[in-house]
């Protein structure tokens, strides 16, 4: 009995090593490539089923694109999950107001994108519009009687055979094509409801009688950030009125149930970086009032009535995101979901129209994400699990951290400890920096392709990703700090981390990399000159290299100034010269890694030239610059994601963790063997 009780007892124990083999298997490069993730989740309204996308990255030997995207049906009751379009190429669909229907966009009879129609419970589908040019996006009309789309404008036929016969000369920001605003009716009765201005998006009343929709002078990518205000629309006089004199930067917006009053998200004023505050107007007395507190220590980002009496709002606090509840008239809110409570980072829910049921995407510190559902009482329920491969991988320990800047303020960051992490050691550190600046980092998951943290974890590095100075989520004034001071406090901040990560977590002070895109490459460009001695290399992705020409070649030039520079060029030469890493790049004794696409617009690619053209003249010998053609603000494609998230490791492994001499052989260029390619030559 006892040999037979040894017996079972060795075969447990020899499970549960096995298990435990499985799982601490390791987190690769090759997995955080292969993650799915699921998007654009909308409930019914009665609450009973969601739609959703689900994405599945593309293999590196597929043709360079984006992740391949499916759109799908759950039954929230059975968990049944069903493909919704089929054989149909379908996108943007939209559950009907009384929800018989789902709406969605594809190419119809006359090759043009069109709407189209389905009932919920099987049927023909049913097209109904036939509008001379592709419609970009629409929504049902509340009464269930048609729907409102926008249009972009065409070249004329003129301009198309000036283009043919090779005068299609570019006019910069000028000949530009509007969208304009729509309505149709289920027969196919259309009507324009704008005609000079730019229409960037919509929302109906609950009654169906009248439109709020963002426009401005242009169709520019700055005027989106800047320029947009809202206009009524009565859609049955087509008379529209501008509803207010903007003041920044503009986010949600969408009528009481009752159609007396306007909610919407926007910036607190003309510097404020970003969407923070939640305004009411009376739209009868043209009354506005500010329902976010003076001093909220957070970034509101959403809005949704409630009933006419009360609103929802999403909010970013440091690094965990809340759901309140606010009287219409002001006051105190009610916190009724936070993440800070059970480690779930939730994006923006839909709701049911009775108000009981929401969905939401939503991440934790070691699953990318899923979605979620809540009944507004109990807790949380996962209903998706699109990376069960990822129970068995050995993923490491991400805690927040607040560490004292050189003037005593408290700064928030996000630790991943390395793998098998032991508080005697000392550890590699890389610095993941967020770009923006007006943007923060959540306590969820967070590695991405060009931001790798549990990659890097499982290779033995200490990863970092911090929320500096000029960072949302902790409120207007903190996020005003980079205002007209571009690469200070805010710079200032992330040396100030890093010292404190050597002095109290074990970082190796010998040992330190960075990275980051767009901002996060300007930090990741001004480590590598200024504060050079902090990183031995660093790779600064789509990053501002010359804050000068930066401002002559980005495609925000107005939000530029309005919202970080403040004064004009001429009136801040020297402050700008100052504050550029080309300025610096002569003392730089940091590796460089420079990379990007070739066709950014925001970030144009000669900031990525100047700064390798500045380190090659002074003979630095470590710097090396990648484009990739096809690519903007950040890589869409497999390829170029494949690429930049390999030749980071390679160039971190050599010049931090190994250490190589910054005089010595580069890491090598052709890395294609990483790529996991078959050839076939």
């Amino acid at each position: 009995m006892k040999s037979l009780l040894k017996y079972a007892f060795s075969m447990l124990l020899l499970c549960m090593l096995s298990f435990q083999l499985i799982a601490q298997e390791t987190f690769t490069p090759q997995d955080l490539l292969e993650m799915k993730s699921v998007r654009g989740v909308q409930i019914s309204p009665d609450g009973s089923e969601i739609i959703y996308i689900h994405y599945t990255p593309r293999t590196s030997n597929e043709k360079p694109g984006g992740s391949h995207s499916e759109y799908l049906r759950m039954n929230l009751k059975t968990k049944n999950i069903t493909p919704l379009f089929g054989d149909v190429k379908g996108r943007s669909p939209q559950w009907s107001p009384d929800g018989k229907y789902i709406g969605f966009i594809k190419k119809g009879d006359n090759g043009k994108n069109q709407v189209f129609t389905m009932p919920v419970d099987g049927g023909e589908i049913s097209q109904i519009t036939n509008f001379e040019r592709n419609i970009g996006s629409f929504k049902w009309n509340p009464n269930g009687k048609g729907i409102a789309f926008i249009s972009r404008e065409v070249a004329s036929d003129k301009e198309k055979e000036l283009k043919k016969r090779g005068y299609g000369f570019i006019f910069f920001e000028e000949n530009l094509k509007m969208n304009r605003l729509y309505t149709a009716s289920l027969d196919g009765k259309i009507k324009e409801l704008t005609t000079e201005k730019n229409v960037w998006n919509f929302e109906f009343n609950a009654q169906g009688t009248q439109i709020a929709a963002t426009i401005s002078p242009e169709p520019l990518i700055d005027q989106n950030y800047m320029f947009r205000e809202i206009y009524i629309i009565d859609l049955a006089s087509g008379t529209n009125e501008r509803l207010f004199e903007n003041i920044g930067k503009l986010g949600n917006y969408s009528f009481s149930p009752d159609g007396s009053k306007l909610l919407y998200t926007g910036a607190e004023n003309k510097n404020d970086h970003a969407v923070s505050q939640l305004y009411v107007v009376d739209l009868a007395t043209k009354k506005r009032i500010n329902l976010t507190k003076r001093d909220f220590k957070g970034h509101i980002q959403w809005g949704y009535w409630k009933n006419n009496k009360e609103i929802l709002f999403k909010s970013g606090e440091g690094v965990y995101p809340k759901l309140s509840l606010i009287s219409a008239n002001g006051g105190e809110r009610e916190i009724i979901l936070d993440s800070k409570d059970n480690g779930i980072i939730f994006g923006t829910p839909s709701i049911s129209a009775d108000f009981k049921t929401f969905a939401f995407t939503a991440s934790t510190t070691i699953d990318p994400g899923n979605i979620y559902v809540w009944n507004g009482k109990k807790d949380i329920e996962q209903i998706t699990d699109v990376n069960p491969q990822l129970a068995n991988k050995s993923l490491a320990k991400q805690e927040l951290i607040r560490y004292p800047a050189r003037d005593g303020v408290m700064i928030e960051g996000l630790l991943m400890y390395p793998v098998g992490y032991k508080a005697n050691e000392k550890y590699p550190l890389v610095v993941y920096v967020h770009g923006g600046p007006e943007s923060h980092h959540s306590n969820g998951w967070l590695s991405r392709y060009s931001t790798p943290g549990q990659v890097m974890a499982n290779k033995g590095y200490m990863v970092v990703y911090l929320n500096y100075r000029a960072s949302t989520g902790y409120g207007v004034d903190f996020g005003a700090v980079g205002l007209k001071d571009p690469a200070g406090i805010e710079f200032d901040d992330i040396a100030d981390a890093i010292d404190y990560l050597v002095a109290k977590k074990g970082a190796d002070k010998e040992r330190v990399g960075m990275a980051g895109g767009s901002y996060g490459g300007y930090a990741s460009a001004w480590f590598a000159t200024y504060y050079t001695d902090y990183v031995k290399a660093v790779c600064a992705f789509v990053g501002i290299t010359n804050v000068i020409s930066k401002k002559g070649t980005t495609d925000i030039p107005h939000e530029e100034r309005l919202v970080h520079s403040v004064n004009y060029l001429e009136q801040q030469w020297l402050m700008n010269l100052e504050r550029s890493p080309i300025y610096w790049a002569h003392q730089s004794k940091t590796a460089t890694l420079i990379y990007g696409g070739a066709e950014d617009t925001r970030v144009h690619p000669t900031q990525s030239m100047e700064l390798h053209r500045r380190m090659k003249m002074n003979n630095h010998p470590a710097v090396r610059l990648v484009q990739y053609p096809g690519e903007g603000h950040g890589n869409r494609k497999q390829v170029g994601q494949i690429d930049v998230l390999f030749r980071q490791i390679e160039w971190l492994d050599w010049y931090v963790k190994d250490l190589k001499p910054l005089d010595g052989p580069m890491p090598r260029l052709d890395i294609s063997e990483r790529y996991g390619l078959d050839w076939n030559f």
